[in-house]
């Protein structure tokens, strides 16, 4: 993949920083791009934690968690944009699923029907949605929501032409994401998972070049 602004699309990818990307936010981090055009892009690292749980979180906003699979799960640092917003990630929503379908094509369905039910939501190309209002906390209070769910404080974003840029001096590695490792993976082990995805450990970087 080379780094020509007219032709790359980044969305639904994983940015994994190369040995020489020293910045203290994105050292040895895994960056989930949910947005890439010629505008700029947007993303949420993946495996940074916070001194937050989600038990902690929803403390802090006054509801209750009763999501047993979420009470320990951190909440993470997405990034160094509005650090003091949450932005979370989860599984495409159906305002009315089928029950005959699986969670993928009900993903898929929720992408290409356009009727996420949260009231601010970025559809995502790959199945998942980023909704950044109050009521997808509120369903998860309640013991619904979304089945996957990562929750972040803050994003990166990039302006116009920046991770092109930042391509071509080798500073990330490129995949396409794997939903597996966002969710179903200890956040210790996100980075070498990510990286697995391309056939590499991180002892191996030091001499790659940074585009896949």
């Amino acid at each position: 993949m080379t780094a020509d602004s007219a032709s790359i699309n980044l969305t639904h990818h994983f940015l994994i920083a190369m040995p020489g990307l020293e910045d203290e936010t994105f050292s040895k981090s895994v960056v989930y791009v949910c947005e890439h055009t010629e505008r700029g892009a947007l993303g949420l690292v993946i495996n940074k934690v916070s001194d937050l749980s989600m038990r902690g979180l929803f403390e802090k906003v006054d509801l209750d968690l009763n999501r047993p699979d979420l009470i320990d799960a951190p909440v993470l640092q997405g990034g160094p944009v509005h650090t003091e917003r949450g932005f979370v990630l989860h599984d495409a929503m159906l305002a009315n699923p089928d029950p005959e379908l699986t969670d993928e094509e009900s993903a898929l369905n929720a992408v290409s029907k356009h009727d996420a039910i949260y009231a601010s939501t970025m559809r995502i190309p790959g199945g998942l949605e980023m909704t950044t209002s109050k009521d997808v906390l509120e369903a998860l209070s309640a013991g619904h929501g979304p089945r996957r769910v990562l929750v972040s404080l803050g994003y990166s974003s990039w302006g116009e032409g920046q991770l092109e840029s930042e391509l071509a001096e080798n500073s990330w590695l490129t995949v396409p994401a794997d939903t597996a490792v966002i969710f179903e993976t200890p956040v210790a082990q996100r980075y070498e998972r990510a990286m697995g995805l391309l056939g590499l450990q991180s002892w191996m970087l030091s001499s790659q070049v940074g585009h896949a």
